[in-house]
């Protein structure tokens, strides 16, 4: 028993993101990216009718169901775009990245979106590489578009993939 409890490993359940969750949101993003986005804007993306997401929250906590990271995504015209993507850093690679990415791929598909695409840091090599193996190529690159909070600039890598 006591074997068990030091191999304990948190799961995980995907859900919809809802209004109630933007607080948190907007905090993991802050942590994450170096310009936070606020919860109001959260809460504004989620009211338009082509914006979705989804949360991975823990459910084998003790006290509380931490957030583990979000997708949010928007479809219009037959193309998805990934607007942003987060996983707490305490929770990163354990396949979080992956579901939720399955989970927005697998909504744009069921919204009829032939196509998705996403715009990331090209020097984040973690996330380019999760995108890689998820069949997105890279398709355009941005110089000098990422500011980081240390004043550097970094290109982005903007990415695609065929969702038919």
């Amino acid at each position: 028993m006591f074997d068990d409890y030091l191999t304990w490993k948190p799961f995980f359940e995907v859900v919809p993101i809802e209004d109630v969750d933007c607080h948190e949101i907007s905090e993991l993003h802050g942590l994450r990216f170096p310009r936070q986005w606020s919860e109001a804007e959260f809460q504004d993306l989620l009211s338009q009718k082509n914006v979705f997401g989804f949360i991975a929250r823990q459910t084998n906590a003790f006290f509380s169901k931490p957030l583990g990271g979000f997708v949010l995504s928007r479809e219009a015209g037959g193309e998805a775009e990934i607007l942003t993507v987060a996983v707490a850093e305490k929770f990163g690679r354990q396949g979080l990245g992956w579901r939720l990415m399955q989970a927005a791929v697998r909504e744009a598909i069921a919204r009829g979106a032939d196509g998705m695409f996403l715009e990331v840091e090209a020097e984040n090599k973690p996330a380019v590489g999760l995108y890689g193996k998820l069949g997105f190529s890279k398709v355009a690159e941005r110089p000098a578009y990422y500011l980081g909070a240390d004043g550097r600039r970094t290109a982005a890598l903007v990415m695609s993939r065929d969702l038919r």
